[in-house]
């Protein structure tokens, strides 16, 4: 059976409605975490490999000597073993430094449920989509763009490998315990915890079928049976 590892960076994160569709599609779904106190996790055993999102920023040094770097030499090691990545927010972020991209803060960050513009055939959703970002990427050459919204790329795809800068993997409770970790960062936003929350109660069947079609366009994309 195939297995998936899902790669999170802080305990209240979880692969989520991306699990989910990983799992019913027959994939054994596995999660690592990848900090300063972890070890780095080994791919001989997976067929796809999943990044999700972080507090921290791609281009910060004392991460990146901490922890990232070795991050980075996991996305160089699923390349040269041909393992496709999907990376979500930061791990798209990753992608794109990793190909010689930039990532940077971004003028007008999005949180909240968001509509996108999809390119180039792409088959991604309009959404809407969960938001939670404060910086941007500007793609490599040989990257193909597969989304955006007025404020930054929203998808995109390398090789084999897909990153989207949105939340596929969000629902309520998940929300719930990120909101729990960093509630004055929300209320700083100009955002409301409780509203968006209720928000994503009412979004999150809709947006449990869009993550199954997410995975489906990243598997036919990335040649995966």
């Amino acid at each position: 059976m195939a297995r998936a590892l899902f790669i999170r960076h802080h305990l209240e994160d979880s692969p989520g409605l991306m699990g989910e569709a990983f799992a019913a599609r027959g994939f054994i779904v596995d999660v690592a975490m990848m900090d300063r106190e972890s070890a780095t996790p080994e791919l001989e055993r997976y067929d796809v490999l999943v990044i999700l999102g972080s507090k921290s920023a791609v281009y910060d040094s004392v991460e990146e000597a901490a922890w990232f770097g070795r991050e980075l030499g996991l996305i160089g090691d699923a390349v040269q073993r041909d393992v496709p990545i999907l990376g979500i927010c930061f791990g798209a972020q990753a992608l794109c430094r990793f190909f010689g991209g930039v990532v940077e803060p971004s003028p007008e960050p999005e949180l909240g449920w968001y509509e996108l513009e999809a390119h180039n055939n792409s088959g991604i959703a309009r959404g809407p989509w969960f938001e939670y970002h404060f910086d941007r990427c500007h793609l490599p050459d040989e990257a193909q763009l597969w989304a955006s919204s007025p404020r930054a790329v929203q998808a995109f795809a390398i090789g084999r490998n897909v990153g989207v800068q949105f939340h596929p993997e969000i629902d309520d409770v998940q929300l719930a315990q990120w909101f729990d970790a960093a509630e004055g960062e929300v209320r700083a936003f100009g955002a409301d915890p409780e509203q968006l929350l209720a928000q994503t109660a009412r979004e999150t069947p809709a947006a449990r079928v869009r993550a199954v079609e997410l995975v489906d366009v990243f598997f036919a994309h990335a040649q995966l049976a």
